[in-house]
């Protein structure tokens, strides 16, 4: 299990250093923040490691890493990306598999061997990405992405937060083949998903990543503070 919380809002940590050791500071605390994403602007200017230690001054949530996107090589480059994540004390990774089912396979693999956790994705937030919205990418592929996922034992899964209406299909996919999916879902406010919509169609396993409408705000704890009241009901 990645987050023990069955619900929780992670920030999406797409910032600099100082916004971001300022973002955990104020948020570590927050009994419904399950974890924090770092993305590639963190891992290209100070590095996954120092990241993961800005963290740890001041929480021991969960750290999950977020290529943006991961899982788009060969797939012999799974084995030398999942040591390099886990190396620098990351407990799991987003990948969205575009490369393909080898890809998928080999990277999932190569993530369990050194105890990574997984989360894949298919699915993304903005128009212009499936076929039927004029993108490049098939709109069956995507729901192969989860398929297959599912078949090798994958239990996390990231689903678009701005489209509840693909959220039931895919959960009702998932549910066929493991028992308890949990669904991480970006996609809210700014990009006009709305949490507690979201989370009643998702279930009892939803993660909520939240990026600049927490990032953003001029109190980010009390932004943090009402999109955990959003989630819970309470």
């Amino acid at each position: 299990m990645i987050i023990e919380l069955p619900k929780s809002v992670i920030p999406a940590c797409d910032v600099g250093a100082e916004l971001y050791e300022s973002l955990v500071k104020q948020t570590s605390d927050l009994p419904f923040i399950g974890g924090y994403k770092l993305g590639f602007e963190l891992a290209l200017t100070i590095g996954l490691p120092r990241a993961v230690d800005i963290a740890r001054k001041y929480t021991d949530k969960p750290l999950i890493y977020d290529h943006q996107k991961g899982g788009t090589d060969i797939p012999d480059m799974g084995k030398s990306f999942a040591k390099v994540v886990k190396g620098a004390g990351i407990k799991a990774m987003i990948i969205f598999p575009h490369a393909g089912p080898e890809t998928e396979r080999a990277w999932i693999e190569a993530a369990r061997e050194v105890d990574l956790g997984v989360i894949v994705g298919g699915l993304m937030t903005h128009r212009g990405y499936v076929r039927s919205e004029g993108g490049y990418i098939a709109d069956d592929a995507v729901i192969e992405m989860y398929t297959r996922a599912t078949a090798l034992g994958v239990d996390d899964y990231v689903v678009a937060g701005n489209n509840p209406e693909a959220i039931a299909k895919i959960k009702a996919m998932l549910e066929r083949e493991r028992e308890r999916p949990v669904l991480y879902s970006p996609g809210f406010i700014t990009q006009g998903g709305q949490i507690a919509e979201t989370a009643r169609v998702a279930g009892e396993r939803f993660h909520a990543i939240v990026g600049r409408a927490i990032h953003r705000a001029a109190d980010m704890r009390a932004v943090a503070q009402e999109l955990c009241r959003q989630l819970t009901g309470s």
